[in-house]
């Protein structure tokens, strides 16, 4: 699947403007070219104030409008409800905004979202599109004029959970195990539900003391939960699924109603057979390492990763925990780092190295699996 390089900023647009990650929501003093926005948060399923839930504004898009530097429906607004569901916005720039809010133990748009199809279209302009298309029953529209108050009521509905305990097979409990979770899409496909913005992992939640862990939040659906165990971040790490598989596409699924919490989703880890694979990248022209790049674990039959990890500053690569298996060692998009003379002012283009990848049989720990590169354009040096 292509990568746009627009997707991060629509991501990091979407937490900051719609899940209210950008603090803005600070007093703010009056101002006479602005308006306000007032309103009150209910709970669809007892019809209680929602207290203490994250209420944002983000700008409805015009026709004709430019795309923001901060990505589609960039952060513009955001406060808390008080005790009795309500909330105040000063100060906001006159327009035509959407409103909804987020609660814990109710839908959250943002899981909702399927990130791997807003990828597949060409432009921001049709990715905030479907990005509306697919958050339309959590907003509710609204226009500010000035020195206008602007009233609007918003609703947070009851979401899905999806429970169970994590242990090694020895019956111990796996103790802070992060989550990955995919849910069927319309066509039949899977994608990967969250996002992985700062911390590195789509999905916050981590199994406790005693190996519980608890997935919260979610619109109805079928889904495939794997238990991560630790790394840097989400690409790296190791991954269990239900039915205590190391594939994702063998994973058992567990259906989840609107508001239902489903439980019994157990995730068991072994304990043997798992292996650890490493080695470095070179270039061909002088054996030197190759500090940039992306070193992917592929499954043999059918590509499917299996890890992913970037190079280390001597070249270097590790992937831990790996079962025994046929493979594919992939390194793409490598280069050196950028080259400094003294007096320079700026630095010389990194020299970039063709992609490349080798077959590999795991059956044991294998330290010194090594890749060397030819460069894009090779040296006058390099032997063709």
């Amino acid at each position: 699947m292509k990568t746009l390089h627009s997707l991060p900023v629509l991501c990091c647009a979407v937490c900051l403007g719609l899940l209210g990650c950008d603090n803005k929501n600070l007093p703010k003093k009056p101002d006479p070219t602005k308006g306000t926005v007032t309103g009150i948060v209910l709970c669809d399923d007892t019809g209680k104030p929602a207290r203490f839930a994250t209420v944002a504004l983000t700008a409805v898009p015009a026709k004709d409008s430019k795309n923001h530097e901060d990505g589609p429906l960039p952060a513009l607004e955001s406060t808390t409800t008080d005790l009795d569901g309500r909330f105040r916005m000063d100060a906001v720039e006159p327009g035509r905004y959407y409103a909804f809010a987020t609660l814990e133990g109710y839908l959250d748009p943002e899981r909702g979202i399927d990130f791997d199809k807003l990828e597949s279209f060409e432009n921001d302009r049709q990715r905030t599109g479907e990005a509306i298309r697919e958050w339309k029953d959590q907003l509710v529209e609204v226009t500010v004029g000035a020195q206008r108050s602007s009233e609007v009521t918003v609703r947070v509905t009851r979401a899905a959970e999806i429970a169970g305990v994590v242990t090694y097979d020895d019956s111990s409990p796996a103790i802070g195990m992060h989550f990955q979770l995919l849910r069927k899409t319309a066509t039949n496909g899977w994608t990967g539900v969250g996002l992985a913005l700062f911390s590195g992992w789509k999905i916050a939640a981590t199994s406790d003391g005693h190996g519980r862990y608890s997935i919260a939040n979610l619109p109805a659906g079928e889904y495939k939960v794997c238990a991560l165990l630790p790394a840097d971040d989400e690409d790296a790490a190791p991954h269990v699924c239900l039915g205590n598989t190391f594939r994702s596409k063998n994973a058992s699924t567990v259906k989840v109603q609107a508001g239902e919490t489903v439980g019994g989703t157990d995730i068991a880890i072994p304990l043997t057979g798992l292996r650890k694979v490493a080695g470095t990248v070179t270039a061909v022209v002088d054996a030197h390492p190759i500090v940039r790049g992306t070193v992917q674990l592929l499954y043999a039959d059918d590509r499917e990763v299996a890890r992913k990890t970037s190079l280390l500053e001597d070249g270097s690569f590790a992937f831990g925990f790996v079962p025994d298996g046929k493979y594919i060692v992939e390194v793409s998009g490598a280069a050196d780092a950028d080259q400094k003379t003294d007096g320079d002012t700026q630095a010389s283009p990194a020299r970039t190295y063709m992609d490349k990848e080798i077959p590999l049989i795991v059956a044991g720990d294998m330290e010194d699996v090594n890749l060397s590169l030819a460069r894009t354009i090779p040296d006058k040096a390099q032997t063709p």
